[in-house]
């Protein structure tokens, strides 16, 4: 199972979740319709199958609102579920339950379609040292979840922000005078503690990159896979390379088979949808 999250590194996004759900005045039709002191157990249920996500911030927006809820997580983030199964149980007031049904659904729905759509792009991969990870594409104020949905999934993350790595793109190449003036800035300039990627989107920058130096990793964009075979030939196992640029699922098995060590697709965070999850009495 994958490492959890700190609950603190989570807190402000689950918070500002139901301030925004319950509004101004709180939840009035649980208010006027359900009788005070009214207990029920809840089942957090799958109705499709997919790989469990968004446990720990379902558990959480229930303890959130009311810590007195009793929370028992069935299935983790990380395993498989089928139509049918139990997820959580929440055991306690049912107007607390209620209130806090929408925002715990709405995390674990999404989360859990990005965790089994990684899942499938995973498979993909089988028998190859490839490995998927997701990008940047994610939802504003929700990327540490989606990118831990990745996680659950059997996915790898990619830079969480522009603060974590230098990725040098085709427009700072363009901005700087070419890649031989990019790299040289980057060896003056950057710290010895940080990794450097840079794109290429042909075999000639590619080796460019090779005689100048630099770079930690590069990544190929929108290549053939012709050329992404060439590519690691070129390499020979000197730099890390990622595929990237319209890396759809059917495309998946055939880029592995060319030898790069990553696939980056941003349909993990941005295409997944939501998984159909229910909230039932």
């Amino acid at each position: 199972m994958t490492a959890r999250l700190p609950d603190l590194v989570l807190d402000p996004m689950i918070r500002a979740a139901l301030a925004e759900d319950l509004g101004t005045y709180g939840d009035i039709t649980t208010r006027t319709v359900i009788p005070e002191g009214t207990t029920y157990t809840a089942r957090l249920n799958a109705r499709e199958a997919g790989i469990v996500s968004g446990m720990q911030v379902a558990r959480m927006a229930f303890h959130m609102l009311d810590a007195g809820l009793r929370v028992e997580t069935i299935l983790d983030d990380g395993q498989p579920c089928a139509p049918g199964d139990v997820l959580m149980t929440i055991e306690g007031s049912a107007a607390s339950i209620l209130s806090a049904e929408r925002v715990a659904l709405n995390f674990a729905g999404r989360m859990t379609a990005i965790a089994s759509l990684t899942a499938q792009f995973v498979a993909e991969t089988k028998g190859s040292k490839a490995r998927i990870t997701c990008t940047r594409k994610t939802t504003p104020g929700l990327r540490i979840v989606e990118k831990q949905a990745v996680l659950h999934g059997g996915g790898f993350n990619h830079r969480f922000s522009l603060s974590d790595a230098i990725l040098i793109k085709d427009n700072h190449i363009a901005a700087a005078g070419g890649i031989v003036p990019v790299l040289d800035a980057v060896k003056a300039n950057a710290s010895h503690m940080m990794r450097v990627e840079i794109e290429v989107d042909t075999l000639d920058q590619l080796e460019q990159v090779l005689a100048t130096g630099g770079a930690d990793v590069v990544l190929l964009d929108n290549m053939n896979n012709d050329q992404m075979r060439q590519a690691v030939a070129m390499t020979d196992g000197r730099l890390v390379l990622e595929a990237s640029g319209n890396m759809t699922l059917p495309r998946i098995a055939e880029v592995a088979a060319t030898g790069v060590d990553y696939i980056s697709s941003g349909a993990l965070t941005h295409s997944a949808g939501c998984t159909d999850l229910g909230l039932d009495f």
